[in-house]
Formats: structure tokens, sequence, C-alpha cells
């Protein structure tokens, strides 16, 4: 698997578990973040979102499917 450095942005919210439990079945290593203050600064108003090395941050159905794709090779 290639290397990435995953940040997942989260409250712990339904959906934030959701993400997270996926990305833990798929085997792929991420980082949580989930210092709300961080992450209002950031102009983010709702979790979770995931960021790939450092790129677009993805909302929740985006970084479903892009995990799928990873899992799926």
């Amino acid at each position: 698997m290639e290397e990435n450095y995953i940040i997942l942005y989260s409250s712990h919210c339904p959906k934030c578990k959701v993400l997270e439990k996926s990305l833990q079945v798929a085997n792929i290593e991420f980082t949580v973040m989930d210092d709300i203050d961080k992450m209002v600064a950031m102009g983010l108003k709702a979790a979770p979102y995931l960021q790939v090395n450092c790129g677009e941050l993805m909302d929740f159905a985006t970084a479903m499917r892009w995990v799928k794709e990873k899992k799926n090779g």
C-alpha cells in the first residue's frame, strides 16, 4: 500500500465513527484530529473530514468512496 499521511478530522459523532471504522477495516493508518477549536479555526463547520497528504479536505461521502477504492485496490 502506498505511503500516505492521513488525518481524520473528527468530533466523534456517528458519521465520524463510521468513517474511522471504515479506515480501520481497510487497514489504512491515520491520525485523528479532534480539537474542535482547531477545526473551527480551519473553517470546518461539520465533521468528519479526511485529508490525505495535505490535499483537499474530503467530506464524509467523498472520504467513504476514497476508503472503498483503497480497500478494493
